[in-house]
């Protein structure tokens, strides 16, 4: 089984001519959902409001068999995510977090949730950033057994941090027992300005001795481990947006190791990480050809 900790959200997503429509997303919620649909045991720590979109969010994930490590239901409104796409379905957001269900997780909550036998760990985005879910998610990584794998995402987002020390000191102390760490460029070039995204990976590298997995959109994967580097090509589809797809990236590399009885030793074993990013990539192309965060079911992927 693996957990999967964040924020559960509504995505309103707005098109390039204005047109408006929502979905259940949330970084943290897409990789559950991915792990999930392609039939690995999934386990989602994050608070989910009990007004009508948390429990739209609940029967979603319900639908998808994700467990929902935290039982209660919390008064706060759910949070919402403005998502604008652009000509190339590439997306900005906005969030509307303060006060809401994300932000309801204490480390006391998260720490009940946490199940120690877990295969892994999955924490990034909105997690890094606000508090008290950013303290949890700190807690969390220093409860971690030492069989337990840790997947980094930062998916960092600038616009919605005012003060980005919480998002530093999260990220840094993750990166002490991080095991995979997955960097987007746009992660790369917010928090390595002065670097080159591969000069940037390689420096994250070094620095937490985990693979890094630099996703350079279209391009390729580029892979960094310790004794040394090389990319997966990415294969061209046909984009309808790209909500989600570093999410189902993740999902699906996570879920590959999983279902491979794959360990943290086997994370030194260079072909056994390309087959799974080479698997993350298969997802995340099915993921871009849909509208929404909509991974692929693992019948869709045979």
């Amino acid at each position: 089984m693996i957990h999967v900790m964040g924020e559960a959200l509504i995505d309103i997503i707005v098109s390039p001519d204005g047109e408006i429509y929502s979905v259940v997303g949330g970084g943290p919620v897409n990789t559950a959902r991915t792990i999930a649909r392609l039939g690995t045991k999934v386990s989602f720590i994050g608070g989910i409001s009990q007004d009508a979109l948390g429990k739209r969010i609940r029967r979603l994930l319900d639908s998808d068999a994700v467990h929902c490590a935290i039982d209660q239901d919390c008064p706060a409104p759910t949070t919402l995510a403005i998502a604008s796409l652009d000509e190339l379905g590439a997306a900005t957001y906005r969030f509307l977090i303060e006060g809401t269900s994300s932000l309801s997780v204490t480390p006391e909550i998260a720490l009940k949730a946490l199940d120690t036998t877990a295969t892994a760990l999955h924490i990034g985005t909105l997690a890094f950033v606000y508090e008290p879910l950013s303290q949890a998610t700190r807690a969390v990584v220093a409860a971690m057994d030492e069989n337990q794998i840790l997947m980094i995402d930062p998916n960092a987002r600038p616009s919605v941090m005012k003060d980005p020390s919480q998002f530093w000191e999260t990220f840094n102390a993750s990166l002490e027992r991080a095991d995979v760490i997955k960097c987007s460029g746009d992660d790369l070039d917010y928090m390595f300005p002065d670097l080159s995204n591969q000069d940037a990976a390689r420096d994250i590298c070094t620095r937490s001795q985990a693979v890094v997995l630099f996703t350079d959109g279209s391009k390729a994967v580029h892979v960094f481990t310790q004794t040394g580097e090389f990319q997966v090509n990415v294969p061209k589809v046909h984009v309808v947006d790209t909500v989600g797809a570093g999410d189902a990236f993740s999902g699906g590399f996570l879920s590959h190791w999983d279902e491979h009885n794959l360990s943290r030793v086997e994370l030194q074993d260079a072909e056994a990480v390309r087959a799974a990013v080479e698997f993350g990539i298969k997802v995340a192309g099915l993921t871009c050809q849909r509208a929404g965060a909509m991974p692929p079911f693992a019948h869709e992927l045979i």
